[in-house]
């Protein structure tokens, strides 16, 4: 299996120099289990599990491997098996809070270039879902493309590219049929050998359809939507990456209609510059965009400028990440808190010895 292929390259390569010496190899991480991992290496797919020394150093999630990692593994071919000894840096990171009332960081891909978010054309189209993904995409590192799926299923296409322009400057935007097999040329471009594409989407979507449009082949199971809301089944239960014959790397993810976020702080000027550009307009610096007078903001919606809904939800958006910002800078101060003691411990008890 070729390196180049899997999308290495010379920040990796740079980053692996120290490894060498410990006759570790590089590999990918395909697919993550629990507590172990499918490989991609030269020597072939290898069923990886992770060091003691991963773990005992581990303060959270983001520091266990994730799909889309490189890291440093010790190789045992023969018997198709593999140690992880260390991750390498990512360039790239998708996250969203996990599932459940903890506050965990669940990293969906990592060392992505580009992020299709994938956005049906039915009753399921949603604008304040696709700005989350954007401020998410945008904060991972990755270039985002919004790609309009099931456009054969769609009268007037350009009233939903017109409606996703109003949220998303600059950000190519395609309206594409999988079934038909229209409009994946565009996609095309964004696919080339060493280069690595996550789609992300909710479910029902057709995320795994055009995987398999892209690949050329049936290899991702597919399901139907419900009529009446539009709305799938998680055909993806867990995130896969594949390397395309003709060149290139595809990430599928399952779906996610409650896409939390985790962090965002960094994107959110860029996602919402339409709202913060107003608020420049305020007469006051410490405008709050309530009842001052010369609120730039107020003043443009009541003229229809900016969209009521819009402002709102980056009201909720800034929320949102305040309150994990502080719920994270908490949990960290303790995970780092245990760690020391767990070391003082330990030294404790070899000192006895």
């Amino acid at each position: 299996m070729n390196l180049k292929s899997l999308g290495w390259n010379q920040t990796f390569e740079e980053s692996f120099k120290s490894f060498e010496i410990l006759n570790l190899v590089p590999g990918r991480i395909s697919i993550e289990h629990k507590g172990l991992y499918n490989v991609l290496t030269e020597h072939g797919e290898l069923l990886g599990e992770i060091t003691g020394k991963i773990r005992f150093n581990a303060t959270g999630r983001h520091d266990f491997p994730a799909v889309g990692d490189w890291v440093a593994v010790q190789a045992i071919p023969q018997e198709g098996k593999a140690y992880i000894h260390n991750i390498l840096p990512r360039k790239s990171k998708f996250s969203r809070k996990a599932a459940g009332h903890t506050t965990d960081e669940q990293i969906v891909a990592t060392n992505v270039d580009t992020v299709f978010l994938v956005n049906a054309l039915n009753q399921d189209f949603n604008l304040r879902r696709l700005e989350r993904y954007l401020l998410m995409a945008w904060e991972s590192g990755a270039t985002p493309v919004i790609v309009l799926s099931k456009a054969d299923l769609c009268e007037d296409v350009q009233k939903y590219i017109d409606e996703v322009e109003t949220i998303a400057f600059g950000v190519p935007t395609f309206a594409v049929s999988a079934e038909k097999g229209t409009g994946l040329e565009a996609l095309s471009s964004y696919i080339s050998e060493g280069e690595t594409v996550a789609l992300l989407g909710s479910s029902g979507v057709g995320k795994s359809t055009l995987v398999n449009k892209l690949f050329g082949s049936e290899i991702l199971k597919t399901n139907t939507i419900r009529d009446e809301d539009g709305k799938g089944k998680h055909t993806t239960t867990h995130r896969e990456l594949l390397v395309l014959d003709g060149g290139g790397i595809l990430i599928d993810t399952p779906g996610m209609r409650e896409l939390q976020l985790w962090e965002g702080d960094n994107s959110l000027s860029h996602s919402f510059q339409d709202v913060e550009g107003l608020a420049e307009k305020c007469r006051f610096r410490d405008c709050t965009h309530h009842n001052e007078p010369g609120c730039g903001v107020q003043a443009a919606i009541e003229s229809g400028e900016l969209n009521k809904e819009r402002y709102n939800s980056y009201l909720k958006l800034q929320r949102e990440l305040a309150y994990f910002a502080r719920k994270e800078d908490q949990k960290l101060a303790l995970a780092e808190r245990a760690k020391w003691k767990k070391i003082a411990g330990d030294r404790t008890r070899v000192h006895r010895k």
